[in-house]
């Protein structure tokens, strides 16, 4: 009868401590998600562009990146360009002083030497990889620079 009892014994203190062990391991209420929005930045120059302009134009962009929308929002100004804007990209995957294709087209700026436009894309999987990876630049294009006058590698940083 006392085998019993000890069995017993053991069978209480083994769900008893199975418990304790359980409730220490509670959900952490305090758990935040990693951030998978990105600030995007540029600083654009003639410097910059495949081959370098003589212009002393100059531009900036700033935005943010949602990894996991793929969405990116952006403010491009710029200012001193040779004439009216007549188009403007990001291009990629290119390193700094290499050339890409278009990926995404900047519209609805203003055909002006200097201004601002602001706007939003949804990347696809492989852009996404080429923004991240600082494989992306945007550039804007004049008459006098049909190729490119000024020209920022976009970076982007948590």
């Amino acid at each position: 009868m006392q085998s019993i009892s000890i069995f017993r014994q053991l069978g209480l203190l083994c769900v008893v401590s199975t418990g304790l062990l359980f409730s220490s391991c509670s959900k952490n209420n305090n758990y935040t998600a990693p951030s998978t929005t990105y600030t995007i930045s540029a600083s654009l120059t003639a410097a910059q562009e495949v081959p370098a302009t003589n212009s002393t134009g100059t531009g900036t962009l700033t935005g943010t990146y949602d990894a996991s929308t793929y969405k990116l929002s952006y403010t491009l100004n710029w200012s001193g360009l040779t004439g009216a804007a007549t188009g403007m990209h990001f291009h990629g995957p290119a390193a700094a002083g290499t050339s890409a294709a278009v990926e995404v087209a900047i519209t609805g700026f203003p055909s002006a030497a200097s201004g601002t436009v602001s706007g939003t894309a949804t990347l696809t999987a492989s852009q996404n990889d080429d923004l991240l990876g600082g494989k992306m630049y945007a550039n804007i294009h004049t008459s006098a620079n049909p190729a490119g006058e000024i020209r920022g590698q976009v970076s982007a940083s948590k």
